[in-house]
């Protein structure tokens, strides 16, 4: 098992060398030019070399992307251009919006996905399990800013239960009023994500059902549903919490565009508003931290995995 982590744990590192070199190519290539933008159209030619001087922009880019490495390695992610803060600092702040809006919207997920995906496939072939299934395909097939317009239109405009939009000034001084604030928006990716889950789910529990060991469970006395319920599900969770995540990475794109719908102060909208200024340090620090912590999740969910599947572990 240690063996397998600390592998698991050298691909992680470089996955995320592979993935910082790739943000840095590519946001090099977009359109623009940042001394520009912080000089303002009127400015001159010294005045814009002063700055690239100034910012090491006209550094060759591989002198460019050392500096920046290296300050990854201590700790410091850059400074942003326009406003001159630490980016670490800034992502901080707008992760204590997007980091709960995200637990949330997996605990909706998981909360529709884990029992309608079970009791759709036991009622596999009865008018309510097929009404689950094809409701579950067609909430799936729903646009993200579509299903988050109408919870808007039902629960913020007609019955006034919840904010449509904005996060309170003071943050989480005011829990129950952040809450409030990250409901709607959980509700919107979780509904999705959950949707799609509860597919996966369905399918795993039939598989299930069609096992050895629940089938003789079966032949002993016991009926179908039980036989599925007390020998067929363990094995379904393991299928689960891989499925769980790759989930994330959904829940994290929902969560750059529900930012935005709901105008959410989280570090998707920060990221939109920074690639729109060019602001490239804190654009490579955001998709940086953005991709780590997916790859993060990969390696806890391999573990998990690993842990509590022995024939894993007998493989090895």
């Amino acid at each position: 098992m240690l063996r397998y982590a600390l592998t698991r744990l050298a691909l992680l590192v470089l996955g995320l060398f592979v993935a910082s070199a790739l943000i840095f190519l590519t946001l090099r290539v977009l359109p623009g030019d940042v001394a520009q933008l912080i000089a303002g159209m009127n400015s001159t030619p010294a005045q814009l070399a002063a700055i690239r001087e100034r910012l090491g922009l006209n550094e060759p880019l591989l002198v460019q992307y050392g500096a920046w490495l290296g300050g990854i390695l201590h700790g410091d992610l850059g400074t942003s251009l326009l406003t001159g803060a630490p980016v670490v600092d800034e992502l901080v702040q707008k992760g204590e919006v997007t980091i709960p809006l995200g637990i949330m919207a997996m605990i909706v997920a998981m909360l529709i996905a884990l029992p309608f995906g079970v009791i759709s496939a036991m009622r596999r072939g009865r008018a309510d399990g097929t009404a689950l299934n094809v409701g579950a395909q067609a909430i799936a097939a729903v646009p993200v800013v579509w299903a988050g317009m109408m919870l808007v239109l039902v629960f913020a405009v007609w019955l006034g239960w919840l904010p449509a939009q904005g996060f309170p000034r003071g943050g989480w001084s005011d829990p129950g009023a952040a809450v409030r604030a990250l409901l709607l928006p959980a509700i919107t990716i979780g509904v999705i994500e959950g949707a799609m889950l509860m597919r996966f789910v369905r399918s795993a529990t039939l598989q299930a059902t069609g096992e050895d060991f629940v089938r003789t469970a079966a032949a002993k006395g016991l009926t179908r549903d039980q036989a599925l319920v007390r020998h067929g599900l363990p094995t379904v969770g393991l299928s689960i919490i891989t499925v769980l995540g790759l989930q994330v990475a959904g829940i994290i794109v929902g969560a750059v565009v529900i930012e935005q719908l709901f105008s959410l102060p989280g570090i998707g909208r920060m990221l939109v508003a920074d690639v729109g200024n060019r602001d490239l340090p804190k654009v490579q620090g955001e998709l940086l931290v953005l991709t780590g912590f997916v790859l993060l999740v990969g390696f806890v969910v391999d573990l998990v995995h690993r842990a509590i599947d022995p024939r894993l572990r007998e493989a090895e």
